[in-house]
């Protein structure tokens, strides 16, 4: 799983003065008026609604972009970490678009803009790399990234203008979200169980705790507009040793808890690598040779607890826990304040709110989806 470039480092990537934008339609939705059309969109799916490379006046990349055939597996949403701005013109959204790829090849060393797409606050939808639009339009290739270290081969990249951490997106600009991964998903056969965040498989605090609990309602919708109906008990976070961050940090606590000698750094290292495999080969699982915590080594790590525990297994939650905005102590002991965080966030998605950390409860705490959460 290669990838081209580093991801952008958010707390240095803000800008004064950054503008937002003017709103896409989406049929299911209350209708709002579409931008400009993108003209390399050309028959199948309408994506008239996204404003190409040559209509935003894009410089062209300073290398040659490969295109990856048949890897699309998921959808990574991000937030830019930058102003919050009040003016959603389309001049603005284009100025956005030119800003964002100025930081990217100019302070980054990138050959192009990162992601893929940008919706800005306003509702435009912009393409970011160039040739993201020619994969979306085939659906059977995409251009290789820069948003997301380990997954810019397989994941679509979406970044959303502004800062989330204690506000959520402007309606016009969720409603474009939506509309954008509904046609993601159409285009390259995904479920909207394949909707993820970048801190699910980076050291980030993108994208922003509150637009974070945002996403079980963006799946809900995407997955009702593409009337999908069944979905996979859990759709864990396949990390491994191209990832890092919190999601590695909570894997390797629940290493120890099986017994393995590993640092909780959020490095996936060789020792981290080499534990994984060895669960892997006692579960009778097959051995991932880049480490990929697969579906059944998740399950085999989320060991069940609940209040009144202790251990390296309750570590692991209050850690992912706090990372994801709660307010308690990593003790290591199951407490009350614990055991409220856990209900708070089986309520977001829809499991039974009785703060007993289970299979289900574990993998929507550390990244997942679960099939409640469409219920």
């Amino acid at each position: 799983m290669p990838h081209l470039d580093r991801p952008l480092t958010r707390r240095t990537a803000l800008r004064a003065g950054l503008g937002a934008t003017a709103a896409a339609g989406l049929g299911l939705l209350p209708q709002l008026a579409a931008p400009a059309s993108a003209s390399a969109a050309t028959g199948g799916a309408d994506l008239s609604f996204i404003i190409d490379c040559a209509d935003w006046d894009a410089r062209p990349p300073s290398s040659p972009l490969v295109m990856r055939v048949g890897t699309t597996r998921k959808i990574i949403v991000h937030h830019t970490e930058f102003p919050n701005v009040t003016d959603y013109s389309r001049a603005q959204a284009i100025r956005l678009a030119q800003e964002i790829q100025n930081l990217h090849m100019d302070k980054n060393g990138w050959s192009d803009t990162g992601q893929h797409f940008t919706v800005s606050r306003g509702g435009y939808v912009l393409e970011g790399r160039h040739r993201s639009l020619e994969g979306l339009t085939a659906g059977t290739e995409q251009v290789q990234g820069a948003h997301c270290i380990g997954e810019n081969s397989q994941g679509i990249g979406i970044e959303n203008e502004g800062t989330y951490f204690t506000e959520t997106p402007p309606a016009v600009q969720f409603q474009s979200l939506i509309h954008l991964c509904l046609t993601i998903c159409q285009q390259y056969g995904l479920g909207a169980n394949n909707i993820f965040g970048h801190w699910d498989y980076n050291d980030t605090d993108c994208p922003g705790v509150a637009f974070y609990r945002e996403f079980p309602t963006l799946r809900r919708t995407v997955a009702r507009c593409l009337g999908q109906r069944t979905f996979p008990d859990r759709t864990w976070p396949d990390v491994y040793d191209g990832n890092a961050g919190p999601v590695i940090r909570v894997v390797q606590w629940l290493l120890l808890n099986q017994g393995y000698t590993v640092p909780t750094d959020g490095g996936f290292d060789p020792t981290t690598v080499a534990a994984i495999q060895d669960l892997q080969g006692k579960i009778g699982a097959v051995v991932a040779s880049d480490g990929t915590v697969t579906d059944p080594t998740w399950e085999a790590l989320g060991t069940p607890i609940r209040q009144g525990d202790s251990g390296n297994a309750v570590q692991a939650l209050q850690y992912i826990l706090i990372n994801k905005g709660y307010t308690l102590t990593q003790s290591g002991d199951f407490d009350h304040d614990t055991h409220k965080a856990v209900q708070d966030m089986q309520r977001l998605h829809s499991l039974e709110p009785n703060g007993k950390v289970d299979t289900g409860t574990w993998c929507a705490t550390v990244g997942g989806i679960v099939a409640n959460e469409f219920a």
